[in-house]
């Protein structure tokens, strides 16, 4: 479990994850030196890390919500074999380790969605596969977690916001802008590939998906940019949605020994609400509209198997919108949002 000032950490990063220290020191009220030990402990440690990623539609992008099924001898190869591809993220073993879920990322025409329509065709360790489109995202992405962003007031949260920043993402309201949400665009700038991104910002974005806090030099290095013309174009693609930075951290550490994921069937004409309804719920880490027969999916993050079970049927079964729902324990989290890192030697 977490102190304190190590949740205090993991609030100030949720709130602005290139923040130097000394100014999450100075909010803090502690010395620079201990922000910069505790967050090299909590890398260590417990898996800490910043990672800048884009918003899908903004980039061109849609993502995907994969149900694999294998038999239980095939199933953590498959896995791990969905956790080196580049377009995956979020990959899980859920419902005994026979069944896997991960999001995939994919551009526009056939060859952006290689591996729903050639790579897992092809794989005979399959025995059942479904993928849902993402339509809205109602909580994940710039929204945190609740759990994750308790430790810090609203002064607090203010002196460590940027002057000029994109959706907050500790804020309240699950209303605002969204990583899948749809954005009316107009056509791209000359130059610019379809979601107004030209190469060097895909360098960019790529650095920063490995750490969200690579210092400005490196970035400048990487895109043949100067670095005052890096932090710029960082601060335009973070104030406009294009760019958010999320926060890894093992979620156990802040209590949620229990995880499992939830597949909801709404009616049509209740589903927004209920799904900004869901994205109040603390329990909750994700909620987003998808397509399917379960219209809305879910991952619930609870304290143990009798406090999930308090949340499905109080919770949720208050909630007469919800007509079935489907509910997967989540044994392992194999990938979060970033990519895994390389095993000590290799490049």
């Amino acid at each position: 479990m977490l102190d304190d000032l190590d949740r205090a950490l993991v609030h100030a990063l949720r709130v602005d994850g290139r923040a130097p220290f000394n100014r999450i020191a100075a909010v803090l009220d502690v010395s620079p030196q201990t922000v910069a030990r505790r967050y090299r402990r909590l890398r260590a440690e417990a898996g800490l890390r910043v990672v800048g990623l884009a918003a899908p539609h903004r980039a061109g992008r849609s993502q995907w919500l994969l149900r694999l099924t294998a038999g239980p001898h095939t199933a953590q190869n498959l896995a791990q074999a969905l956790v080196r591809r580049a377009d995956t993220a979020w990959v899980k073993l859920a419902s005994g380790g026979t069944e896997i879920t991960a999001i995939v990322d994919t551009g526009p025409g056939p060859e952006g969605h290689s591996l729903l329509l050639r790579d897992i065709p092809r794989t005979a360790a399959v025995t059942d596969v479904a993928a849902h489109c993402l339509l809205h995202t109602y909580r994940g992405g710039p929204t945190a977690w609740p759990a994750s962003t308790e430790a810090l007031s609203e002064d607090q949260q203010a002196r460590l916001r940027p002057a000029t920043s994109g959706p907050t993402p500790s804020g309240p309201t699950p209303s605002g802008p969204t990583p899948s949400g749809p954005t009316p665009s107009g056509p791209a700038p000359s130059g610019l590939g379809s979601g107004g991104l030209d190469e060097s910002d895909h360098t960019l974005l790529g650095a920063l998906h490995r750490d969200g806090r690579t210092p400005l030099g490196d970035l400048a290095a990487a895109t043949g940019r100067t670095p005052a013309t890096v932090a710029r174009r960082l601060t335009e693609l973070r104030s406009d949605g294009t760019v958010f930075l999320d926060v890894e951290l093992d979620p156990r550490l802040l209590g949620a020994d229990m995880q499992a994921l939830l597949w909801l069937s709404v009616a049509p004409a209740h589903l927004d609400r209920v799904g900004r309804a869901l994205a109040t719920h603390r329990e909750l880490a994700f909620v987003a509209a998808t397509t399917g027969p379960s219209n809305l999916a879910a991952l619930a993050l609870c304290s143990d198997p009798a406090d999930l079970h308090r949340y499905l049927t109080q919770r949720l079964g208050a909630v007469p919108e919800i007509t079935a729902l489907e509910s997967a324990p989540v044994l392992r989290t194999l990938k979060s949002a970033g990519p895994v890192p390389a095993p000590p030697g290799r490049p």
